[in-house]
């Protein structure tokens, strides 16, 4: 065999089937799914196949080039050049631009197969869209464009970044709320999102920013309550060069300078000091900032959404949030309803997760009706974030393909029950999980492990505990009494030793 040829193999792969049939229509269905085209000659250049993806990216029909010869597809301007042609007199791959009649642009691959006699047999073709790499192509001239000061802040918008996902929306509230917010998403008005922990925020602001005329811009991300105090100023606002001891030295754009033409999500913007309001005030009203250090202002054209499970309205009364901030961030306040008053979301959302996880774990799960009818009557204290948590132990407890009722394990006031019987009322009516109690106190040594690292699982345990009943790094820190900062270094360290 010569080097750099692709050879037919000399046995059919048939793993995946059982015959000879069923291995053909399961490389038929590979194919066809392919993002890309794929576009198969014989040795003569005469078309014998193509998928859709071809289609769609060429904008021609099966129809259209099957059975017709490359020359005369190249002749009649159906495609501008053949690189199936050019891969046939080479005797090599070719890869090309090719333009299609349609107006269209393509790069093409085109690769021809030897058999045993050492004579091609046929040509795979393969078609990638050209828009999505001149897409990366501008991305990557614009990265390059920026200077060295800001490569940092191009990971953090990729970290920050919030990919759009599809919402789930079978209940009438859920529906409604899309409608109101949609109506607001095409302007720029301010929009705070008040809410119960895990009911769906974030996802309702990534809904507006999708729906908006920014939609094609960054989306950037703020969990107000994990930024330590001390840092919340100039994460937001950048810093100018040497404006404080350890300082970038080339100086730091703020989280806004990095949503600039794009939209902005406070999540948690009841934990900012009042200090950092009085700042994020001015940027709302002023359409600008003063980077920490500096003495020009920068203007920014941000779209901001704000959100948060506290009453803003009482923290105003306490002194703990400035009421002209909260008049100016409710310009447009939304409420996102909590689970339980939404409850035809719960079968498609649960279906979703088991569906995620089929898919990470190559699997086939399903939910039976019991266990959907468990799902439904419970109340979901911790809301759309439960839920995944449920349906996730629920996935790893089964034992076949149906989860049932009895795999599901649900949280109730900090307890682990397993639903026995469903309550009319609230739901599930939970069985405590039996525990056999000790005769007196006595510590239980580990089988393996040092004193500190149980101690670092234990602090773990806690941290995790506490971030999930406050949602904040700040509520979690009042919860454990212990500093903020503090805090976030130690669920930081937990989470590199993989304990979180």
């Amino acid at each position: 065999m010569k080097r750099n040829r692709v050879y037919l193999p000399e046995e059919p792969i048939l793993a995946f089937g059982s015959g000879k049939m069923e291995a053909l229509q399961r490389l038929t269905a590979i194919l066809e799914s392919s993002f890309d085209g794929i576009f198969i000659t014989d040795q003569n250049a005469v078309p014998l196949w193509c998928n859709r993806s071809y289609e769609v990216i060429s904008g021609l029909t099966a129809d259209d080039v099957i059975g017709i010869p490359m020359v005369d597809l190249v002749k009649r301007g159906i495609i501008s050049k053949s690189s199936t042609l050019m891969a046939l007199d080479e005797g090599q791959a070719v890869t090309l631009e090719q333009t299609f009649t349609t107006g269209k642009r393509a790069i093409v691959t085109s690769t021809p197969i030897y058999d045993s006699r050492d004579e091609v047999c046929m040509v795979v073709t393969n078609v990638r869209d050209v828009s999505e790499l001149i897409a990366l192509q501008e991305t990557l001239d614009t990265q390059r464009a920026l200077s060295a000061r800001y490569e940092r802040e191009i990971d953090l918008i990729r970290d920050r970044l919030i990919k759009s996902s599809q919402m789930i929306a079978e209940d009438p509230a859920t529906l409604n709320l899309l409608r109101i917010v949609g109506r607001a998403a095409q302007m720029d008005t301010v929009v705070l999102i008040q809410g119960e922990t895990g009911a769906g925020k974030e996802r309702i602001a990534s809904y507006i920013h999708q729906q908006s005329p920014r939609a094609k811009k960054n989306f950037v991300r703020v969990n107000c309550g994990a930024i330590p105090e001390n840092l919340a100023e100039s994460e937001l606002f950048g810093y100018e060069r040497g404006a404080f001891t350890g300082a970038n030295r080339e100086g730091k754009a703020g989280l806004f300078e990095v949503a600039d033409q794009g939209t902005i999500f406070l999540d948690e913007v009841g934990e900012l000091s009042l200090a950092i309001q009085t700042k994020l005030l001015r940027v709302l009203q002023e359409k600008e900032l003063t980077r920490v250090g500096g003495s020009k202002p920068v203007k920014v054209d941000v779209r901001v959404i704000a959100a948060t499970h506290r009453d803003l309205q009482k923290c105003v009364r306490e002194g703990t949030f400035r009421e002209d901030l909260f008049y100016r961030l409710s310009v447009f306040p939304v409420y996102v309803p909590p689970l339980r008053e939404r409850k035809r979301d719960i079968p498609k959302l649960a279906e979703s997760v088991i569906q995620e996880l089929n898919h990470n774990y190559e699997n086939k799960k399903t939910i039976s009706a019991g266990a959907e009818a468990v799902l439904m009557q419970y109340a979901w204290p911790g809301n759309v974030r439960e839920l995944r948590n449920v349906m996730e132990r629920a996935f790893i407890m089964s034992e076949g393909e149906e989860i049932q009722a009895e795999d599901l394990a649900i949280m109730d006031n900090g307890n682990l029950h397993t639903p026995k019987t469903i309550s009319p009322t609230y739901g599930v009516e939970p069985a405590p999980i039996e525990q056999p109690e000790p005769e007196a106190f006595a510590p239980v040594l580990p089988q393996e492990g040092s004193l500190q690292e149980q101690v670092e699982r234990f602090e773990a345990d806690l941290i995790a505990q506490a971030m999930e009943q406050e949602g904040s790094i700040r509520g979690a820190a009042r919860r454990l009494k212990m500093d903020p900062a503090t805090l976030l270094r130690r669920k930081n360290k937990y989470e590199s030793k993989g304990l979180l």
